[in-house]
């Protein structure tokens, strides 16, 4: 045992007035953090709103925590931009709205097959997904135990092979659940599965799936069955034009200011909701010739000047990227150089001799004329800018932009 006399001594926790949060919000010791504008999300849904096809509805897609933005402020964003209705992955996803005040209809778009899953559903009134009899029929039973009515979407699985009941029997699953007092058919939906893809005549896969939901809408139709909402569409659906609108519409990437392929871009104005932006922790200079982070996959071709950036893939920051990227500092492109680590990363500052100490580099978003965006990262990665968007982890706190001065 270490006497008390030698003990180590650590500081005191008690915070110095330097330690003191910023006015605007942002630590003055904050290391990175994503900025998500509010602003820009709810003039996106409004925009998609009105190229809609007249009567058809926007559902806000804010499944895993709003593509990484934060499900609260994107739906509450959304749902002032003229979305009606909310989409989520999962039942917690639609109890935190709920338990969050929010009391929009929510789309649970993932499967619920247990009995504790489906009262949840009930009690918090979010719609589950029905995929089978055996969890239509489930549903039925909890909610004629409770004396009410539990709102569905019946899917159809067109082409996905994912979930949904197998498109050919679609029309008699319908017929079942309206056989089924305690259930209300508040929707029937598919998902297409290359939406983002250019048409390709007769063989494409998009015509084939919206010709299976038809011939199911069509059987409904002539059976006297109400379908509730049809939906289809998902971003890149909605994008392609009215034909696939129908009453209710999924979007999600476009809602966060991407179009979800270049040949989409100009069909509505969208505006990026993210950026992420992280301080240099350290400068130092280097002689040639020096290898610089692990394995040494970069040496410092000359005379070097090197800003350490705190933040790294544990952040968020694809490893792939490494000595692959760029960050912006000042209306400039400045090179990340060797292995991106878990917490850090390091950028060839030689030629930028304002950068110091505190400065602040954007990793994604804009800096004066210039803008990398997701879709910049996954095109170098061999991914889709979806998972650039959803990798952000919780570390990293998500900031309106008049929260993050942007000290330099």
């Amino acid at each position: 045992m270490i006497p008390a006399s030698d003990a180590p001594s650590f500081p005191s926790a008690t915070p110095s007035t330097t330690d003191a949060p910023l006015a605007c919000g942002l630590h003055p010791t904050q290391r990175a953090w994503v900025e998500v504008d509010a602003a820009a999300i709810q003039r996106n849904a409004s925009r998609l709103q009105r190229f809609l096809s007249p009567g058809c509805a926007l559902m806000a897609v804010v499944k895993a925590d709003g593509y990484g933005h934060g499900a609260l402020p994107v739906a509450q964003a959304a749902l002032a931009g003229g979305a009606s209705s909310l989409g989520v992955a999962t039942l917690q996803e639609g109890v935190d709205l709920r338990q969050r005040g929010v009391k929009a209809p929510i789309l649970v778009m993932g499967n619920l097959v247990g009995a504790e899953e489906l009262h949840s559903c009930l009690h918090w009134q979010l719609m589950p997904t029905i995929s089978t009899l055996e969890e239509a029929s489930l549903s039925h039973r909890l909610a004629a135990g409770t004396g009410r009515r539990m709102a569905v979407h019946l899917k159809l699985d067109t082409g996905m092979a994912r979930l949904g009941v197998d498109w050919r029997v679609g029309a008699q699953l319908l017929e079942s659940l309206h056989d089924l007092d305690h259930l209300e058919v508040a929707g029937l939906y598919s998902h297409l599965a290359d939406a983002d893809a250019p048409d390709a005549g007769g063989s494409d896969l998009t015509r084939q799936q919206q010709e299976r939901f038809e011939c199911v809408l069509c059987q409904a139709a002539n059976r006297g069955l109400a379908t509730g909402l049809r939906h289809l569409a998902n971003s890149a659906g909605s994008l392609r034009g009215p034909s696939l609108h129908y009453d209710l519409v999924r979007v999600g990437l476009a809602l966060y200011g991407h179009a979800p392929a270049p040949h989409l871009a100009t069909q509505v104005q969208l505006e990026p909701a993210m950026g992420v932006r992280a301080r240099v922790t350290l400068l130092r200079d280097v002689p040639a010739g020096v290898g610089v982070s692990y394995g040494h996959q970069w040496c410092a071709p000359r005379p070097s000047r090197l800003a350490v950036v705190a933040i790294g893939y544990a952040d968020g920051v694809p490893r792939s990227l490494s000595s692959r990227m760029e960050v912006l500092f000042a209306g400039h492109r400045l090179r990340q150089v060797g292995a991106i680590t878990m917490d850090q990363l390091l950028i060839d500052a030689t030629d930028e001799p304002e950068l110091r100490v505190g400065s602040v580099v954007t990793l994604l978003g804009c800096d004066g004329d210039i803008r990398i965006g997701p879709e910049h990262w996954a095109a170098t990665c061999g991914t889709i800018p979806w998972e650039i968007l959803c990798g952000f982890k919780h570390r990293l706190p998500r900031l309106r932009p008049e929260e993050a001065c942007h000290r330099r």
